[in-house]
């Protein structure tokens, strides 16, 4: 009888050093396995939401890659303010009229100046070919009744001595000239509202391109 008192006293105080957590533990629910590290949700995260963020990136790169491209796109072609766009007949009559007497005057006052023969014989092809469209386009202004710029006077002769210094500025204000010139054609040719003037500009544009490259091709 003692001996079944002291076992039941050791089972009830063994009982009494069980924590009271592994007592409560069945209350929590069924066990759960460990999860692997490679799956926690503190090693997802940072990869969604990189995946988020680059996501949310996309959209607004293409956006402002279309606006950088008709940014691109939309930028004109040269410098020179209208020229190269679409001008009324009667404007494009005037500025091409205003632009023929600055080039044959220029050639005019150039050729005692010129070192270079081939120069020379450019200025003289100025004065020639620059008169003889004025003049086609004064006859075609006239009979649409539009008006044209009247001739300026003519300026006192050169009193410059011969240099290549007057050579190269000369080449190079005759190309500027004629660049402006080949674009105001080039968009009466292809633009311009009356039928008659566009085959003018046509015609008379090979002349101009002709020109233009025979300067640049002796421009040092």
């Amino acid at each position: 009888m003692k001996r079944a008192l002291f076992v039941t006293a050791g089972i009830i105080a063994a009982s009494a050093c069980v924590p009271t957590w592994a007592i409560s533990l069945p209350a929590a629910g069924p066990a759960q396995p460990i999860p692997d590290a490679s799956t926690t949700s503190s090693s997802l995260a940072p990869a969604e939401s990189l995946a988020a963020g680059s996501a949310s990136l996309v959209p607004l790169m293409a956006t402002d890659g279309q606006a950088n491209q008709m940014t691109t796109v939309d930028a004109p072609a040269t410098s020179g303010g209208d020229v190269g766009k679409p001008i009324d007949d009667i404007t494009f009559v005037r500025k091409a009229t205003e632009s023929a007497y600055k080039e044959v005057n220029s050639a005019k006052e150039a050729i005692p100046q010129l070192t270079q023969p081939e120069l020379k014989r450019i200025a003289e092809m100025l004065v020639t070919d620059h008169s003889g469209a004025n003049a086609r386009l004064a006859k075609l202004a006239d009979a649409k009744h539009w008006p044209v710029p009247p001739a300026p006077a003519a300026g006192a002769p050169p009193s410059g001595t011969a240099n290549s210094n007057f050579d190269a500025t000369w080449t190079a204000e005759m190309i500027a000239g004629h660049e402006k010139s080949v674009a105001m054609y080039r968009a009466e040719a292809q633009s311009g509202e009356d039928s008659d003037l566009r085959k003018y500009a046509r015609e008379t544009l090979p002349t101009i391109e002709h020109h233009l490259a025979e300067l640049r091709r002796l421009q040092k």
